[in-house]
């Protein structure tokens, strides 16, 4: 009976329930597209950095991330082939590179720029960084004996084309000045201005014969679904033996945990204004309903129903119009959020970073349902003051509102 009346109530107040449910779509459907919106930011930046960078995962001996940029000379894997074997045999793992880190000198005949590169496998490197975009000539291939590809800004630096030989200055492993003619063969673009402007890029075999060692530095695991890396952690790291360690792609990018705090109180901020929009909104509807309505509760209460039945009832008017408004702020916000992702949003470039992107708005399920919660508990909460303030009015007082 009490539903029943509280539904019929709903109904009989065609304009201000329009106006209370328009206030509730609209913070419902508001959160679902701005949380979906952020989640596209994570999903996109944390593929930026895996495919260009870091891959899911990275092994290397303990102690290289503190050292290993000064001297990666003294961090070799000695046997990577037998480790990137039992990598390998994981399930959640779809690759496994390895790379050797050097730093040195780029000479193009004229001057020196101070370069940090990488021995790479190219084809395993290709598949991996789906997220490099090669702007002159073209990738790395495993043909490539003395082949090189720098970033962009290490091109802009020296002046540098697709075709140019430049000279690969560095020292070997045990301490002796090495040189090596190259061909530069292609320009790339990554997220990331600071690794453009210093890294370059050449063949495995070209990097160990210039360090004179058949070692690699970094074992670079790239899985299947990124949705599997904290699974894999602990099924990679039974694999590996003493004195190696392994790190995710969250703990080898601060700058994507930075840019994630930030979002995250960003968004908050937004839920905590949304939540005082609905609650304001509806608080001022329930007040001019409930003063309007004064006599009928007066009526109520002379025919034998207690103040907490009142109370009762306009808690469950408001649920219902939490509900109903809820539900179609989620329908509303999920048809906008499909509508704009099938259209896509052209995004500038994030702070130091070189390309753009092409952003969508996901539906993600906790964002949903914590949306729902929201518009629901925020319609209850409007409630309970201005029903309590009813149910507490004299019968005498009631009435004569009616006069």
């Amino acid at each position: 009976m009490l539903i029943t009346l509280a539904l019929r109530n709903v109904l009989r107040q065609k304009v201000r329930t329009g106006m209370t449910l328009l206030a509730i779509v609209f913070g419902v459907a508001g959160l679902i597209v701005s949380g979906g919106f952020v989640a596209d930011i994570f999903v996109q930046l944390g593929e930026a950095i895996i495919h260009s960078q870091t891959g899911h995962f990275q092994v290397f001996k303990k102690g290289y991330l503190e050292q290993g940029t000064r001297h990666p000379e003294r961090f070799l894997i000695t046997d990577p082939v037998s480790v990137v074997q039992a990598l390998e045999s994981a399930p959640q793992v779809s690759g496994v590179t390895s790379r050797l880190s050097f730093s040195g000198l780029l000479n193009n005949g004229k001057r020196d720029l101070a370069i940090v590169g990488e021995g790479i496998e190219p084809r395993k490197e290709a598949q991996l960084g789906s997220y490099l975009t090669i702007t002159a000539g073209r990738q790395l291939d495993d043909s490539d004996t003395f082949g090189m590809t720098v970033g962009q800004g290490v091109a802009q630096a020296l002046g540098l084309k697709a075709g140019d030989r430049v000279t690969l200055v560095m020292n070997t492993a045990g301490g002796a000045l090495n040189t090596l003619d190259m061909e530069l063969v292609g320009v790339f673009q990554s997220f990331s201005k600071d690794f453009d402007a210093r890294t370059v890029r050449i063949p495995l075999h070209a990097a160990q014969q210039l360090m004179l060692t058949n070692g690699a530095n970094l074992l670079v695991v790239s899985l299947h679904h990124t949705d599997d890396t904290d699974a894999a952690y602990e099924a990679l790291r039974t694999r590996l033996a003493p004195g190696l360690d392994i790190r995710s792609w969250r703990e080898l990018s601060d700058f994507f945990d930075k840019t994630v705090q930030l979002y995250d109180r960003q968004f908050g901020i937004l839920q905590l204004i949304i939540l005082a929009m609905v609650l304001l909104s509806v608080v001022n509807s329930v007040n001019m309903s409930v003063f309007e309505r004064q006599a009928e509760f007066g009526t109520m209460l002379a025919l034998g129903n207690r103040p907490p039945d009142i109370f009762r009832l306009l808690l469950v008017e408001n649920a219902i119009l939490g509900l109903i408004g809820a539900t179609l702020g989620v329908l509303i916000g999920m048809a906008v959020a499909l509508g704009v992702s099938a259209i896509g949003i052209p995004m500038p470039p994030p702070p130091n970073a070189n390309l753009g992107y092409v952003a969508f708005i996901r539906i993600v399920p906790t964002t949903i349902a914590s949306a729902f919660l929201i518009g629901l508990v925020a319609t209850v909460l409007a409630a309970i003051f201005p029903a309590r303030r009813v149910a507490s009015t004299q019968i005498v007082d009631a009435l004569r509102q009616g006069v």
